[in-house]
């Protein structure tokens, strides 16, 4: 069996006309920009970088999300080329199917389930830390025991359950299955909320920085410490300490690099774009301005807001527990009011979050059963929605499960490793396309293209190798379980199995001797 063997730009193009397995073409460049704005504006704002600064950066954490913002430009412009010449349903899984094979192909997918799957938990487990806060400007108070679990697998504390993350999920999961217009509809409104919170966060809290709080901006690199034993100590430091012997440290430029990765969660808004390419009516021109557009924008808000609440609040008082720490200094200075208006903000921000989150693995997974990774049965959608109601509902159940069950800590470096892993797949497929099929018509090109995408390979690795031992050991876990499936179902019910014309080559059977 041809574990290499490619499905054809053609045959991908074709799949998108076929009625029962077609996604309804209603979004413009509007819609996607405002969908990649809509994903990158929440946890990564609203959450980590209060966490980012208090445990890794200090007031530089400002510098964290320029480094990640370049490793993803870089990325950006590959994904750019590829979703405008190949404006089909799976991001980076088809492009790689179109460029690398079908056994990259499926990596790249199961690859992106954990980015799509576990980040959209996550990010609804960050709402209901909200959720608390804006209930508690009222005096309510939900029990510990249905709002939050434990800080590990191994350690409950008192919560059992996060319920207000799974109700979330579900109910967002409802809306996706009506239709792809009416989401991004919602998530317009929502977003165009959570920007003006983010600005009035920007404006306001310009009155009560004090710059000595940004004294030193880069704080002395520490030794780690801790209670752990040496076998703790290695699987939480960066892979990059231990392949290279270095001392476990916080802050200085480790700190910064390390933070970075960290922060990196917060842009992986034009993935999803691309994934949204085959329901774009002008891909070519669209695609590439909403996944530049929507970097751009978030980069400024991001270094912008990273700044203020480190310029309102010594990083050393951010407590890198807290669920809502941009709310939080805001109430520390006495500006109650602001911290409310944050975390009503935040709150129907990550809403937004959550549910493209859910969109882009739909879709991904909607190209996978397209293709027979997948059972075909999940690849069907609904005439007049347009939209793959099985697997959304699918989709949207397993992540209400894992947001009940699993707390943000365990969740958000994993989606930064698995969505490092997809762009360096994809700088690596544009190249390839370039040389295999030069004849595609390309309406954006990446400049310098063995150069850039060199350097995306290089960059986005560098973050990979700043993660932890522990998260790479699950990352390998994960794809190990993918290979499984995939040499127990997915290549023996692929469409290319049978189907080699599908390929883009000729058929053996039919070729001269």
């Amino acid at each position: 069996m041809d574990l290499w063997r490619t499905k054809s730009v053609e045959a991908s193009i074709a799949d998108t006309e076929e009625p029962e397995h077609s996604l309804k073409k209603g979004l413009g460049a509007l819609d996607l920009v405002v969908f990649g704005v809509g994903v990158s504006v929440g946890a990564g704002i609203f959450v980590l970088t209060g966490q980012a600064a208090a445990s890794n950066a200090g007031p530089a954490v400002a510098l964290s999300f320029v480094i990640a913002a370049v490793a993803c430009a870089l990325a950006a412009v590959c994904y750019a080329e590829f979703a405008s010449t190949v404006p089909v349903a799976g991001s980076a899984y088809t492009f790689s199917f179109a460029t690398l094979g079908e056994l990259v192909a499926w990596t790249i997918g199961w690859d992106l389930v954990l980015e799509f799957v576990v980040g959209a938990a996550a990010v609804s487990t960050s709402f209901s830390a909200y959720l608390q806060v804006v209930l508690g400007q009222v005096g309510i108070t939900l029990p510990t025991a249905i709002t939050t679990v434990g800080d590990s697998f191994t350690d409950l504390g008192d919560g059992v359950l996060n319920l207000p993350a799974a109700l979330l999920v579900l109910g967002l999961t409802a809306v996706i299955a009506t239709g792809i217009k009416l989401s991004s509809r919602l998530n317009q409104v929502l977003t165009a909320i959570k920007v003006g919170v983010v600005l009035l966060v920007i404006v306001v809290g310009a009155f009560y920085v004090s710059t000595a709080n940004w004294s030193p901006f880069v704080p002395p690199s520490q030794g780690a410490g801790g209670a752990g034993g040496a076998e703790e100590s290695t699987l939480t430091a960066p892979l990059v300490q231990t392949l290279f012997g270095l001392e476990p440290s916080v802050f200085g430029v480790g700190g910064v690099v390390a933070a970075a990765a960290l922060v990196f969660f917060a842009f992986i808004g034009f993935d999803v774009v691309a994934t949204t390419a085959e329901e774009t009516r002008r891909p070519q021109r669209d695609v590439p301005i909403g996944i530049l557009g929507s970097l751009a924008v978030v980069t400024v808000l991001y270094v912008a807001v990273s700044l203020v609440i480190t310029g309102v609040r010594p990083y050393t008082e951010i407590d890198p527990e807290d669920g809502a720490p941009l709310a939080t200094a805001f109430t520390a200075i006495g500006v109650g009011w602001m911290g409310s208006v944050v975390a009503v903000g935040a709150c129907l921000g990550l809403v937004a979050v959550t549910m493209i989150l859910i969109i882009g693995q739909t879709r991904v997974a909607f190209a996978m059963a397209r293709d027979g990774l997948l059972p075909r049965s999940l690849a069907r959608t609904n005439p007049s929605t347009g939209t793959p109601v099985r697997i959304t509902v699918i989709t949207g159940v397993a992540i209400a499960v894992l947001a009940a069950f699993v707390p943000l800590s365990e969740l958000s470096l994993l989606v930064n490793i698995g969505t490092l892993f997809a762009f360096i797949l994809v700088s690596i497929g544009v190249v390839v396309l370039r040389r295999t099929r030069p004849d595609l018509q390309r309406s954006f090109r990446v400049p310098l293209v063995g150069v850039v995408a060199s350097l995306s390979v290089l960059a986005c690795l560098y973050l990979m190798l700043n993660l932890s031992l522990e998260t790479w050991i699950r990352f390998l876990v994960w794809m190990a379980l993918g290979y499984v499936v995939y040499f127990a179902y997915a290549r023996k019910h692929s469409v290319l199995a049978g189907h080699p014309e599908r390929t883009g080559r000729p058929d053996p059977s039919t070729r001269r001797p």
